[in-house]
């Protein structure tokens, strides 16, 4: 039961090409965003669509392959855990970011 404690899965699109970092140990880091939508029926009967945007972060391997295979608009499936972490803007502002820090990436969806 103690894996189902920080467990994150999303279906979603990409809004963006990942953006890859290259960190000096020679590890690799992507950051992307995806869209996840639920459709459902208001009080009126109305069709509806609420689109919630998830930043997710993947390290190594993963981030690899993301960078040769991914793109804008690509399909995915996700797993992994949610991370909390702060970090001091331009202005000197602390910020609070909630991530979604990818253990597995499923390509779903035709190859472009």
């Amino acid at each position: 039961m103690n894996n189902l404690r920080n467990k994150v899965q999303l279906i979603g699109n990409l809004g963006a090409r990942p953006e890859i970092v290259n960190l000096d140990s020679g590890k690799k880091l992507t950051k992307f965003s995806i869209a996840t939508n639920e459709v459902y029926k208001n009080a009126k009967g109305e069709q509806m669509k609420d689109t919630q945007w998830h930043h997710v972060v993947a390290w190594g391997n993963i981030a690899e392959i993301i960078e040769k295979h991914l793109d804008k608009g690509s399909e995915v499936a996700i797993e992994g855990k949610l991370v909390n972490r702060s970090y001091e803007d331009k202005e000197g502002v602390k910020r609070y970011i909630t991530e979604v820090q990818a253990n597995e990436v499923l390509m779903l969806g035709s190859k472009k």
